[in-house]
Formats: structure tokens, C-alpha cells, sequence
């Protein structure tokens, strides 16, 4: 199994901060260049009036889904949808490596993705750390004991 890549895991880029901790002092663009102007915004709302008036509905129904959709996420503990997050990456490991033919290069991305975030984050999972972890370690034995079955 090829090691993480250390570039990708979340402990080798600056965390992020709440807005009374000041700048990350590692951060090497400090200054945001924003100007405050949607790019293409004015193409959209010339693009919105030519809809009809059906169609301008069903584009707002759809925007107050995704708001809902938004209010609810936001309602959640971050650290809740990281382990979902890090649960699917497992789930999808374990596909991978439970097909018929095993696909040993995703299984791998799915397993290196996985370990970023645990080994990243640690115990900023929460409660749920040492499991995550264990789920890791598990993946990773399946993994090797599989690709020894397919190598033989």
C-alpha cells in the first residue's frame, strides 16, 4: 500500500479560524483581493427574466430547497458530518474491495482519503475518534489481505 501523501492530509495545510483569532499567521496570502462583484452575475439575471414564468418558479422553489437544506446542515455539529464523511470514504473502500474484482487502486484512494482525515483530524472527530480510527485500521488490514489474495 503506497504511504498518505502528505500534502493532501488535513495537519500539513493551516487550519482554519474563527474570526476574533485574528490571521493565520501562516497564511501566506493574507490579503483577499475581493471585490465585493459576482462575476457573470448580471449574464444570470438577464438569462433569469427570459425564463418563463414557470420556469422562474421552479428555480425558486429549488434555491428555498437548497436554503432549508443549508439551515438544517448548519444546525449540525461540524465534527457529526466529517464522521459521515469519513464513514462513506470506508463504505466505499469496502466496495471496492469487496467487488468481484477487487479495484485495488480505488479501494487505495478511498483508504488514503480516509486516513488524511482521521489521522489529520485526530481527535477533532469528537467522541467518535477512536472508532474512526479502529474503522481505519480494519480497512486497511482488509486491504492488504485482499491484495495478497489477488497477488497469489
Amino acid at each position: 500500500m503506497r504511504p498518505t501523501s502528505p500534502q493532501l492530509c488535513p495537519g500539513r495545510v493551516p487550519r482554519v479560524s474563527d474570526e476574533t483569532s485574528g490571521p493565520d499567521p501562516t497564511d501566506s496570502d493574507s490579503s483577499d483581493g475581493f471585490s465585493g462583484e459576482i462575476p457573470g452575475l448580471s449574464d444570470f439575471h438577464e438569462a433569469f427574466e427570459q425564463l418563463t414564468p414557470e420556469q422562474q418558479q421552479e428555480i425558486a422553489e429549488a434555491q428555498e430547497a437548497m436554503e432549508e437544506s443549508r439551515r438544517r446542515l448548519s444546525s449540525v455539529p461540524a465534527e457529526v458530518v466529517v464522521t459521515n464523511h469519513v464513514m462513506g470514504l470506508y463504505e466505499l473502500a469496502a466496495i471496492h474491495l469487496s467487488a468481484d474484482e477487487p479495484d485495488l487502486v480505488q479501494a487505495a484512494l478511498a483508504i488514503d482519503a480516509l486516513a488524511c482525515l482521521v489521522d489529520g483530524l485526530g481527535t477533532r472527530l469528537g467522541p467518535e475518534a477512536s472508532t474512526m480510527a479502529d474503522a481505519l485500521q480494519n480497512i486497511r488490514l482488509a486491504f492488504v489481505q485482499i491484495k495478497g489474495q489477488t497477488a497469489g
